[in-house]
């Protein structure tokens, strides 16, 4: 089965299933894609608006952090912050949320906003963006909270008729179901498509190649990209004119704009640069580069054949809790003495089989995968010794294990009333990507086209 040239070049080499897959695209109208999260306390935030009671144990008595439904419209997650917080006048850093969300979309998500009072999120005049008061909490937000997230998903431009493409998703979704789920890859969202250079970026941060992270980040163009923006890259990859680049980089090119007024100052200070942007950004390079290693190792288990339901010698497995969320702290390797122990915990759900996240603190695989996992890294010329972890700030490359099989929760499907597209409900958990479910479905042969 043919895979994207996008796909490879993020690591996922391959499918799970060798069904057919339906094509047709996603996010053809914002309204196509809607992303809605739940909190461990099974609060969803929906987009109308509706705010439930009690969430969090919220108050209506004044606490530290006013707990809000953010629902953005067509907004990148950081830059809607962003301007939350504007509109506030407040320090960015004082607006809190627990996971990023789709920026082609319609989505919902909590919020925590500190020292402000409910009726001051009135000032909040943001177009596309409504901020809902829930009550306040003692604490403010974070990926501990965060259970997973509801996705309504409108799949156009099929190609085939409705009874077919019905009888293909349920194929499709009745194999990965008997796997235990979808191939937990690490999705489009984590690197870009339209310029995937995310785990690029990473790579370079990680061995402390300072300037050439900034110039990928900032002067490596892109055929997809808006043509103005190609152009502003490449004059900069040129010139190395930061100052020009700061007045003919794109207003919408936000990020890129703040590392280059800084450089325009600065010009040696790529540190420096980077530290511009909101750490959580800052963050993303480098673990995206982790996810596209992740990535490798797992297409390289699919596609030499080892099941990801059963647990092989060598393997790390982790323990899940009742939530279903896998415990990736608390890990085991598989032995000949404990194999058949374990095998039988994966059979009832209490454990999975799990693959590093390389980094400075996490160990490879043992066995079959731990030899395939250092063919990886050689491949990729990656050298322990020669990689800066936590040199920018709250920069983590320390690494953690990751399930290789993510379980795809409340799955419904349903036809328009037109006939020619599909609306797919499903549930996912934190740190899973709809995307990667999407492409077993319709197995697209150009993402980009398709609308990932």
């Amino acid at each position: 089965m043919s895979v994207s040239n996008v796909d490879k070049l993020l690591g996922m080499e391959v499918y799970a299933t060798k069904t057919i897959g339906v094509g047709g695209s996603i996010k053809a109208s914002v309204d196509d894609f809607i992303v809605e999260e739940t909190l461990v306390d099974s609060s969803k935030a929906c987009v109308s608006g509706v705010v439930p009671s009690k969430v969090l144990g919220s108050t209506s008595q004044r606490q530290r952090y006013l707990l809000c439904i953010l629902v953005k419209r067509n907004w990148d997650t950081f830059i809607a912050i962003k301007n939350i917080a504007k509109s506030l006048g407040i320090d960015q850093g004082r607006v809190q949320f627990a996971g990023i969300k789709d920026a082609k979309a319609v989505t919902a998500q909590y919020i925590t906003i500190e020292n402000v009072l409910a009726e001051d999120v009135d000032r909040v005049d943001v177009r596309g963006v409504h901020v809902y008061p829930v009550g306040y909490v003692r604490d403010m937000l974070s990926l501990f909270y965060l259970l997973g997230n509801n996705f309504t998903i409108t799949l156009k431009n099929l190609t085939v008729s409705q009874s077919v493409v019905e009888t293909q998703i349920k194929q499709t979704a009745h194999a990965l179901d008997s796997i235990g789920g979808i191939p937990n890859f690490f999705g489009h969202q984590r690197f870009g498509t339209i310029r995937p250079i995310t785990h690029l970026v990473g790579k370079s941060l990680m061995q402390g190649k300072f300037e050439e992270a900034a110039m990928l980040f900032l002067a490596k163009p892109s055929i997809y990209e808006h043509p103005e923006s190609r152009k502003a890259r490449q004059e900069l990859q040129e010139t190395g004119d930061y100052k020009r680049a700061s007045e003919i980089f794109p207003k919408q090119l936000r990020f890129e704009k703040l590392m280059l007024n800084y450089l325009a100052e600065n010009p040696l200070d790529f540190v420096g640069a980077f530290q511009r942007l909101p750490p959580k950004l800052q963050a993303l390079f480098v673990q995206a580069h982790q996810s596209y290693l992740f990535n490798r190792f797992l297409s390289g288990r699919i596609k030499r054949g080892v099941p990801l339901d059963m647990a092989e010698e060598g393997d790390f497995v982790v323990s899940i809790e009742r939530s279903g969320l896998p415990l990736t702290a608390v890990e085991k390797l598989v032995t000949p003495q404990n194999s058949c122990q374990i095998n039988e915990f994966l059979k009832a759900g209490r454990m999975r089989v799990a693959l590093p996240i390389f980094g400075v603190k996490q160990k490879l695989s043992s066995g079959i995968m731990g030899d395939m996992e250092r063919n990886i890294l050689t491949e990729e010329g990656i050298e322990m010794e020669n990689l800066q972890f936590n040199v920018l700030s709250r920069i983590s490359g320390r690494g953690s294990l990751r399930a290789v099989i993510a379980p795809v929760r409340n799955f419904k499907l349903q036809s328009t009333e037109n006939g020619d597209s599909v609306v797919l409900d499903f549930m996912l958990l934190r740190g899973c990507y709809a995307t990667v479910y999407l492409r077993e479905l319709m197995k697209p042969p150009d993402i980009l086209s398709a609308g990932f």
